[in-house]
Order: C-alpha cells, then structure tokens, then sequence
C-alpha cells in the first residue's frame, strides 16, 4: 500500500513540476519560450535579410500567429500592417516582402502542426 502511495505523489508531482520547467526553459537561441508556442528556429528571418526586411518578416509572423489563434483562414491581405505598412515609402517593398515571407512561413509550420 505504501509502495502504490509513493508511485501517486511521486506521478501527481511530476504532473505538478512539468508545466514549469518547460516554461522556464530556454530555446537553442537563447530567447525565451512564448506561452503556447514551441519555438524552433522556424521563426527567425532569414540572414540575408536587412532591417526593414526582418522587421517585416517578424509582424508577418505575428500576424499568423493571430490568425491561427483566433481560428481564421490564412490570407496575408487581411492585414494592415501589410497593405499599409507605417515605414517610409522607400522601405515598403522590403517590409511587405518580409511580411510575406513571415508569414508564409507561420502559416505553414502552424497549420500543418
């Protein structure tokens, strides 16, 4: 009876422990894990690509990332910040390319997971 005991604290404590060493964990890069996404490496712009493209690449992400969490169909030209990106005008091609490119990437890793 002892032994059956033991086997369920040490089960209902590893239940309890789990959910927080997983938060706490860091990713192979360094940055923290956002609640409810696993992060590996899928996210992040590719080098190449300069300022404005990363930042767009990253809003593209975001904006996918919102999509799937409120359960709506992918369709990047729903989003303002991609029809009316606010950088300079010179710069908006580079960020609507980014943004693209983010988040066709999102769309594919979180829809087919």
């Amino acid at each position: 009876m002892t032994k059956i005991v033991g086997i369920c604290m040490t089960g209902a404590l590893a239940t309890f422990l789990m959910p927080a060493a997983m938060v706490a964990a860091p990713t192979p890069y360094g940055a923290p894990v956002a609640s409810g996404y696993v992060q590996d490496g899928w996210d992040v712009p590719p080098a190449e690509f300069d300022e404005v493209t990363r930042h767009g690449f990253h809003d593209g992400v975001e904006a996918a990332r919102s999509d799937y969490k409120d359960g709506k169909q992918p369709d990047v030209n729903r989003h303002e910040t991609y029809r009316h990106p606010s950088v300079p005008e010179r710069d908006r091609e580079a960020f609507r390319h980014g943004f693209e490119r983010g988040y066709r990437v999102a769309t594919e890793h979180l829809w087919r997971h």
